[in-house]
């Protein structure tokens, strides 16, 4: 695949800015204009942070009612919002259910890798080839910080969910400037279009990741630089698989712990299953529970 070089403006699911990962949609999603509604809009973005700082872990039930009154709006808006976090795979709906934090099973996430990995490295390839002289030099000196802060040696703790949120956010930061950089329009569209680097950022978060091996982003950034597209390639590919089963293993217990899933159990029952559950509705599941047995 090649496509003419030549700085290519488009939209990003991620929008950088200092210190901030400001999440914007660019585009008609499911229906529903990005901009349609200033109400919306806000709840949708305070959501989608929220769920990607890791304060609505796997599972977390999202009661429209409750969000409405803590956002002081009508329910109209969040349900826009929530529609559009449904169709990015964020959230899941099940009918007389309710709706929550989507948990993925690791298919999900083997599968979310596997796309990553083809559409990375292609994106790595043409980085090499296309990314200009400035860009290169971008490059070194934003995997360079990230291996400074990723180097094990306690400037970031699990603990502190803003530092965990920046730097993540940085690591997105890098990996869209390679994207931006391979100069490839229709490439970054399926990037952006299966939410690679959200999904990516998410389950980092998720798993609490703030250790890496040495100039791990160094060594995957020196083939690019050097103008190398078969090794950039082969460097991405490494770069992706490296910690995936490390990945499965950080987020096993979450899913465990909200075990509730979609179709799986009618009573929404299971560990965590039923906060945001009104006592009402607790007491007719219990006596469903006590009248089958």
């Amino acid at each position: 695949m090649y496509c003419a070089p030549g700085r290519v403006l488009i939209p990003l699911i991620l929008t950088l800015k200092v210190d901030k990962l400001d999440i914007s949609l660019m585009k008609k999603r499911g229906g529903i204009e990005a901009n349609s509604d200033s109400r919306a809009q806000s709840a949708y973005l305070t959501l989608r942070e929220s769920i990607l700082r890791g304060d609505y872990p796997f599972g977390t039930i999202l009661s429209p009612r409750q969000l409405a009154r803590g956002f002081g709006m009508s329910l109209i808006p969040v349900a826009e919002a929530l529609q559009r976090l449904e169709y990015e795979d964020l959230v899941e709906r099940r009918p007389r259910a309710g709706t929550r934090v989507k948990i993925p099973t690791p298919e999900d996430v083997r599968g979310r890798y596997v796309v990553r990995e083809a559409l990375e490295s292609q994106a790595a390839r043409l980085c090499a080839v296309h990314a200009t002289a400035a860009e290169r030099v971008e490059l070194r000196t934003l995997a360079a910080e990230l291996d400074r802060h990723f180097s094990g040696n306690g400037s970031i703790t699990i603990d502190n969910k803003t530092q965990l949120y920046d730097l993540h956010t940085q690591h997105v930061r890098l990996h869209t400037r390679i994207a931006e950089s391979a100069r490839c329009k229709t490439l970054w569209q399926a990037i952006e279009r299966n939410h690679v680097l959200l999904f990516n950022f998410l389950y980092d978060v998720a798993a609490q990741r703030t250790v890496l091996p040495p100039a791990f982003h160094t060594d995957l950034v020196e083939p690019i630089i050097r103008g190398d597209p078969e090794r950039a390639d082969a460097a991405m590919r490494a770069h992706v698989k490296y910690g995936l089963s490390e990945t499965l293993l950080q987020l096993q217990p979450q899913i465990e712990k909200n075990g509730w899933r979609l179709g799986k159990n009618d009573d929404s029952s299971g560990d965590g299953s039923s906060a945001g559950t009104s006592p009402v509705e607790r007491k007719r599941s219990s006596t469903r529970k006590r009248g089958q047995r």
